[in-house]
């Protein structure tokens, strides 16, 4: 066991959950939406960006991040109940639509980048595929010499969606709303309220179902895995689980930090070019779900902010966890990221792969 590398990253996490959570707390005194999420992520990524010294000590480790995953897939298939069976076929004209969405964003942004910037086959549709973001960049090591791109492309996407929505369902929903939310968080059961079976539920969930996920290798078993155990138990009404103040407050300044975190510490001097067209190709996919989901919400008279959330193309835990925290129907939201999330994970494989550039010689 490496000591000095858990000393590194316990000191990390202290200096990066000391930052969010006063950076969440100080967002929630002005009544800023999502106010753990948002203020961790700005806060450390300002802090990061000012202070450079204090980048080393900015970070969450997978050891630490994964556990809060683990839960976070519990909790997010705590949502789908008895309600949820009867409701599963009413969501197929969205379903339908959202895959149909993903493949055509895929092309265009995979078009864009080969016909009009020049980027390899293989990298440009690496960073055209909207989902997976930390299971695209592994594989991106495969495929190619420039990760980095990819890892760039995909956070600039997920930290824009993740900006922006909050303050998009403040616009629409109105100061009230988001006061509501801030309020239904601190009013969500308290760990040390829960019963000890519950609590033994809560873990047992989570551990058993990465497990199974892992031998039967399941994608993203760390989230898949628990979401499924969860799912089951639920749906036979066999235990019915809480959402959890700490649980929910912990999670967003683990997503918040962590991508706060990352962002000080790009090098965009060097990565402008780079930068420029991931925004581009950020507008480009963003607008193409955007157009779709007013389409949908006006076809099936469902709240547009109920279908974007089901279909912005951010990371599912950061997305969730807005559904969360905003009261919306998370099994809906939930259902359609992880359907994108796996067809684009499926399809790398078969597709990327063939793209890769031939060796020469």
């Amino acid at each position: 066991m490496n000591w000095h590398a858990i000393r590194i990253d316990i000191l990390q996490l202290l200096a990066t959950f000391t930052i969010a959570l006063a950076a969440g707390w100080l967002f929630l005194q002005i009544n800023m939406p999502a106010p753990y999420m948002m203020g961790s992520l700005f806060g450390v990524w300002i802090a990061g960006g000012k202070l450079p010294k204090l980048q080393p000590y900015l970070g969450v480790a997978r050891w630490f991040h994964k556990p809060v995953i683990l839960g976070l897939g519990v909790l997010i298939g705590a949502t789908f109940n008895t309600e949820f069976l009867t409701n599963i076929g009413k969501w197929q004209l969205t379903v339908f639509t959202m895959i149909v969405t993903t493949i055509l964003v895929t092309y265009l942004g995979y078009l864009f980048l080969t016909k009009f910037r020049h980027y390899d086959r293989g990298l440009a549709y690496l960073c055209s595929a909207p989902g997976g973001q930390a299971e695209i960049v592994i594989l991106a090591k495969d495929i190619t010499d420039k990760d980095y791109v990819v890892a760039l492309f995909h956070l600039v996407r997920v930290v824009v969606v993740f900006v922006s929505t909050p303050f998009l369902m403040a616009l629409l929903q109105g100061g009230e709303a988001v006061t509501q939310s801030n309020i239904t968080l601190q009013a969500m059961p308290s760990l040390f309220g829960l019963a000890p079976f519950e609590l033994i539920m809560f873990i047992a969930l989570a551990i058993l179902g990465f497990v199974c996920a892992t031998l039967v290798r399941l994608p993203m078993p760390h989230l898949l895995g628990p979401l499924i155990f969860s799912t089951i138990c639920h749906l036979m009404g066999w235990i019915d689980l809480p959402r959890v103040n700490e649980f929910v407050i912990l999670a967003q300044l683990t997503i918040g930090g962590g991508i706060g975190a990352r962002l000080s510490k790009v090098p965009f001097k060097e990565l402008f070019s780079y930068f420029k067209d991931a925004v581009a190709n950020t507008a480009l996919i963003l607008s193409a779900y955007l157009s779709s989901a007013l389409l949908i919400s006006e076809l099936t008279a469902t709240s547009f902010l109920s279908v974007w959330l089901a279909f912005v193309p951010g990371g599912l835990y950061e997305v969730t966890l807005l559904a969360v925290i905003f009261g919306f129907d998370v099994a809906f939201v939930a259902l359609h990221h992880l359907i994108r999330i796996i067809l684009v994970i499926a399809s790398i494989p078969l597709i990327a792969m063939r793209l890769k550039p031939k060796a020469s010689g």
